[in-house]
């Protein structure tokens, strides 16, 4: 027995030889609920002629829920008592163990993963280990590379390594300002200024982030950052656009269009992102010269390959105003899918559709797995 999509975009079970695709959401991160919005648009364009779909969702607890409800109910997050309800139920049908033996486990129920889960637990190499561990293909970048791009601080130390252009920055620990937050503030000032922005190293879609104009500001900035993780990056604020391209594949990975945000707030921030109503804007194509855009999708590719990333994700860059400089913010390993979210638009400029989109990352997935089978087969 698997489990499947209806035709109405619900979750259900259904008998099938197609491939079973789990849909992992939600998480214990701060960003749940972005998680929960991301799933939901990737479950409504699947393609069900090739593939049924698992819904498992993980509560902010870290519960692992298997869902078989409408996916209306995601999003709103009524699925979480639904999928309780069910398991209490029915225990044999819905219970599975993540890894242990005895029962069903994930292995069991899915052929694929594909988790649709942002932030620390989701995109930062833990939850692919899982499915490395459980032997289990799955959507996107690998340990390494999930890892690397999640944390900050290390990937604009690896992109800085591989010659890429970054802004200037600077990383705090919380220990520092504990001892003595006045000699960090005089070294941040001394280094980049102001304004800058302050953002937690492991955290993504804004949370967390300000924009410190003095040092009132900076001490607020670090108090807020703080609430998501002990390592702060702090940037040089740029009078900049905020420019980004998607990227897909393993070995000869390819860069679609490039985009830019004109956020609704003085930065695209968590609100401007997700509940501004549509207020901010996404221009695809952006309004730049043919030649900052190469250099944009020629940049991205060299930063996906310098952090050993694979499947897909989205590079975000700065573009100065006044100088049309190029540099290269973060890698975002999962990024959103969600009706507003910039890396399906970008490719659907590229001729690359939601739901071809989503089985060429599958197909990705599958060829990695594979070579990694190969590998230790004749290693």
């Amino acid at each position: 027995m698997g489990i499947a999509i209806d035709k109405s975009g619900g979750c259900g079970t259904a008998a099938t030889t197609a491939k079973k695709i789990g849909i992992i959401f939600g998480g214990r991160s701060g960003e749940h609920d972005i998680s929960l919005m991301s799933a939901t648009s990737v479950i409504n364009a699947i393609d069900r002629e090739k593939f049924e779909i698992v819904c498992i969702g993980i509560t902010r607890s870290g519960d692992w829920l298997l869902y078989d409800g409408p996916s209306s109910k995601i999003e709103s997050g009524e699925w979480q008592a639904e999928a309780e309800s069910a398991l209490a139920a029915e225990p044999e049908k819905y219970g599975f163990t993540v890894l242990g033996a005895g029962g069903r486990s994930l292995r069991d129920i899915m052929d694929f993963a594909f988790p649709v889960l942002h932030g620390p637990n989701g995109e930062d190499g833990t939850i692919q280990g899982l499915f490395e561990m459980a032997d289990i293909p799955y959507a996107g970048c690998g340990v390494l590379g999930s890892a690397a791009a999640m944390d900050k601080a290390v990937a604009k130390d690896l992109f800085h390594r591989a010659g890429l252009p970054i802004c200037k920055h600077a990383v705090v620990f919380k220990e520092e300002i504990e001892y003595n937050i006045e000699t960090v503030v005089s070294r941040v000032e001394e280094a980049l200024g102001y304004p800058v922005f302050v953002k937690p190293a492991n955290m993504g879609s804004s949370v967390g982030v300000s924009k410190a104009k003095d040092r009132a500001g900076l001490a607020d900035a670090f108090r807020e950052a703080f609430r998501h993780d002990r390592r702060l990056v702090v940037e040089e604020g740029l009078d900049c656009r905020e420019i980004e391209t998607g990227i897909i594949g393993n070995y000869k990975p390819a860069a679609a269009a490039v985009g830019e945000i004109v956020p609704s707030n003085e930065f695209y921030d968590y609100t401007a992102k997700y509940f501004d109503g549509g207020l901010s804007r996404i221009c695809i194509p952006a309004e730049i010269a043919p030649e900052i855009a190469e250099t944009v999708r020629e940049t991205a590719i060299r930063a996906y390959e310098a952090l050993d990333c694979s499947g897909f994700a989205r590079v975000d860059f700065f573009l100065e105003r006044g100088t049309d400089k190029v540099y290269l913010n973060e890698i975002n390993t999962i990024p959103g899918f969600t009706k507003f979210s910039m890396f399906p638009l970008l490719w659907a400029e590229k001729g690359v559709p939601y739901p071809e989109l989503i089985e060429r990352i599958i197909d990705f997935g599958f060829e990695r797995y594979e070579e990694r089978k190969n590998r230790q087969q004749t290693g």
